[in-house]
């Protein structure tokens, strides 16, 4: 294969088309977010992985798989989780059955927070993709993000 391969060509048109698609969505989202809520997209993201978390087997989700659902490396995911518990929002303890295993949990306020801040995340993101459907290169892609669902981390 060579640089001008078709098939190259189009895997890198593709790419770009997503990328461009999310640098699109991401900065609307935030600016609804931090106005609305003093929150950021990544804040959110982590207040909502966290809020889906349960008590019992399989239940907790250890450090790197909150990085990995949130998409950042394990010490920015760190450094995100003692920001939020810094403002009450999260709180961090050490796991019962393996006490060098510690798990985060979403504060009453930080579930409060996730709540109201809901809906400005999904109605910002609903104006992102309908403006980026608008776009004849953009649209096939959101019509897919449209339909999936996010997977559970492993």
């Amino acid at each position: 294969m060579t640089a001008t391969d078709p098939s190259l060509t189009a895997l890198a048109e593709g790419w770009w088309a997503l990328s461009l698609l999310h640098g699109r969505i991401e900065p609307h989202v935030e600016r609804a977010l931090q106005a609305g809520h003093g929150l950021s997209v990544r804040e959110y993201s982590l207040l909502n992985v966290l809020s889906r978390q349960h008590d019992g087997e399989g239940g907790h989700l250890q450090m790197k798989q909150v990085a990995d659902a949130v998409v950042l490396s394990q010490s920015a995911t760190t450094r995100l989780v003692t920001r939020l518990e810094d403002r009450g929002l999260l709180e961090r303890y050490l796991c019962p059955t393996d006490r060098r295993g510690i798990y985060t949990n979403v504060t009453q306020a930080g579930l409060a927070l996730l709540e109201e801040a809901r809906p400005t995340h999904d109605k910002a993101l609903r104006q992102a993709l309908d403006e980026a459907a608008e776009n004849p290169d953009l649209a096939p892609l959101v019509r897919a993000v449209e339909t999936l669902k996010a997977p559970v981390p492993a």
